[in-house]
C-alpha cells in the first residue's frame, strides 16, 4: 500500500459508519463520520495545524471522522507493509488529546458495537457517561470481525499496551 494512494473507506468501515450515531444530548456518541477519507492535502493541512509543525505531512494518517469539537479519528499507518485494515486507529482531539483506540479495524468495529465512539473511548471527561451497545453496529462487527468480540475495556487496554509511546511520538512532532 502506498501512503498517499487510496482514499476510499474499506468496506467494513463504510458499513460501520453507515450506522447512525446518536448524540442524544450528550448521552450518546459524539461522532460525525466522513463519506471518504480526508484528502491528502486536507490531512496535511490539519496535521500541520494540529502540531504547529509546517515541515510535516499527513501521510501517516487516514482520517475518517470527527467529534463535535473537531477531534479526528484516523488510521495511523505505523505498521510497514500491513494492509490498512490492520493498522491501529487513533484519536487526535481538538484540545491535544491523543489515544490509540484500537489495534486494527476489527477491534474498532467491536468498540462501536459496545457503544463507544472515538471521543468516548479516548477521554474520561464525562464520568457519568455510559456506553449503550448498538445492535446495528454489533451486526456489522459480527459480519466483518467474527470471533473477535471482547469487552471494550479490554480492546482499549490492548491498544494502549501495544502502542504505549503514541502520545510521546506525536508530542515530539509538535512545535
Amino acid at each position: 500500500m502506498t501512503r498517499t494512494s487510496d482514499r476510499q473507506l474499506p468496506v467494513a468501515l463504510a458499513a460501520a459508519l453507515a450506522v447512525p450515531f446518536d448524540y442524544d444530548d450528550g448521552k450518546g456518541v459524539d461522532f460525525e463520520p466522513f463519506p471518504d477519507f480526508l484528502s491528502a492535502g486536507d490531512t496535511t493541512d490539519w496535521f500541520r495545524a494540529w502540531t504547529g509543525n509546517t515541515e510535516l505531512n499527513g501521510d501517516d494518517f487516514r482520517v475518517f471522522g470527527q467529534d463535535g469539537t473537531g477531534g479526528y479519528a484516523a488510521f495511523w499507518l505505523t505498521r510497514p507493509g500491513c494492509p490498512l485494515v490492520d493498522q491501529p486507529i487513533v484519536f487526535l482531539g481538538s484540545e491535544g488529546e491523543t489515544a490509540v483506540l484500537a489495534r486494527d479495524l476489527g477491534d474498532f468495529l467491536w468498540l462501536l458495537a459496545a457503544g463507544f465512539g472515538p471521543w468516548e473511548a479516548a477521554t474520561t471527561y464525562e464520568p457519568d457517561w455510559t456506553p449503550s451497545p448498538n445492535q446495528p453496529s454489533t451486526s456489522v462487527a459480527e459480519r466483518f470481525a467474527p470471533g473477535r468480540r471482547q469487552p471494550a475495556t479490554v480492546l482499549m487496554e490492548q491498544a494502549a499496551q501495544e502502542f504505549p509511546d503514541f502520545d510521546d511520538t506525536i508530542m515530539e512532532l509538535c512545535r
